[in-house]
């Protein structure tokens, strides 16, 4: 995975929910995003 800030992280999540970019890419930006304890 690039590297990513924690905002561009969340980000890229909620883009790619919106514009519904996949659910493999969608459940790997959630793991990353739950690894580092953010909060979408």
């Amino acid at each position: 995975m690039k590297i990513m800030t924690n905002e561009q992280l969340v980000a890229a999540y909620r883009d790619a929910k919106k514009n519904d970019h996949g659910a493999d890419w969608i459940r790997l930006l959630k793991m990353e995003i739950r690894k580092r304890g953010l909060n979408p």
